[in-house]
Order: structure tokens, then C-alpha cells, then sequence
């Protein structure tokens, strides 16, 4: 189920990038902070590598990652590095360690596998909806119905409904 989620979440990114140019991906938005929609992308695509790379490790430290220009330049680069993800990303749960902190580290703290592939889901989630504030702008991209809404909303608003 939780595997289910990431792949249609990403699927959806995908979805988006499909309709971008370089240009629109690449864009300093003011809306974002001078942020493009690329580097939004990125870091969504950077903190679900740093799992899945150390994952055999058993230590996550998200504030160590790569940090790949490439993937928020290029749509492409970004595309491919989502599959790579998708490809990757169904393991077995396991006990990890959390770390935090670049040039030390600060603290440590249990995770497991399955706590983190939520977190980045819910993470992902919280940049779709930063993303979208940018692409609304423009009136030839169409985003899925719930892009960038998060699950507890998405069913909350479904009982205001009823």
C-alpha cells in the first residue's frame, strides 16, 4: 500500500514534468522564494536516493545527500532518476539509524524503513503543493485532482462532502 502511494505520487511528478519546458523548469519563482520548480524536484528525488543508497548501511543522513544539479536542470535527468527510484524503492522493512547533521552529527535516532519511505511520501507531497503554487500560473499545465493534497486531506474534505 505504502509502496503504492510513492509510485502513483511519483507517477503524478512525472506527469508534470511531461508538460514543462526547460524554461518553466528552470524558472526563478517569485512565488517559491527565487526556487525553481527543478530544484523543488531535486531535493524530492535527493532525500528518497539517500534511503535507498545507504539502505544497506542501515544509517540515513538526509543532510549528507548529493545534491545533483543535473536533476534540476534537466527534466530528463529528473525523469530518469524517478524511475531509477521506482525501480529500486520496494525493500523490505528493517531497523535504521537516523542521522542529522553535515559536518557532525548532531544526534541519532531508530527509524525503520517504512517510517522513512512515509516520511518522504508526506515530504514529496508538501513540495507537489509548493510546485503547484508556481505552475498555476500557467494555463496549459494540467495537474492531477490532487496534486500536492495530502492523503488526511484529501479524506477529510470527503466527509465535509457527505
Amino acid at each position: 500500500m505504502l509502496i503504492t502511494a510513492i509510485q502513483k505520487n511519483f507517477l503524478e511528478t512525472i506527469m508534470l514534468l511531461n508538460q514543462l519546458d526547460s524554461k518553466k523548469y528552470t524558472f526563478c519563482n517569485p512565488e517559491l522564494s527565487n526556487a525553481t520548480i527543478g530544484e523543488h524536484i531535486r531535493h524530492i528525488i535527493e532525500l528518497y536516493q539517500s534511503l535507498i543508497e545507504h539502505y544497506d548501511s542501515g544509517i540515513i543522513n538526509y543532510d549528507k545527500r548529493k545534491r545533483n544539479i543535473v536533476i534540476q536542470t534537466s527534466i530528463n535527468e529528473a525523469i530518469l532518476a524517478i524511475e531509477s527510484i521506482l525501480a529500486k524503492i520496494d525493500l523490505p522493512n528493517k531497523e535504521l539509524q537516523l542521522e542529522d547533521g553535515v559536518q557532525k552529527t548532531n544526534f541519532t535516532i531508530q527509524t525503520n524503513y517504512f517510517r522513512e519511505l512515509l516520511y518522504n511520501l508526506e515530504h514529496s507531497i508538501h513540495h507537489q503543493a509548493l510546485i503547484k503554487v508556481a505552475v498555476l500560473k500557467y494555463q496549459d499545465i494540467c495537474l492531477p485532482e490532487n496534486f500536492g493534497i495530502a492523503k488526511s486531506t484529501i479524506e477529510f474534505k470527503s466527509k465535509c462532502v457527505q
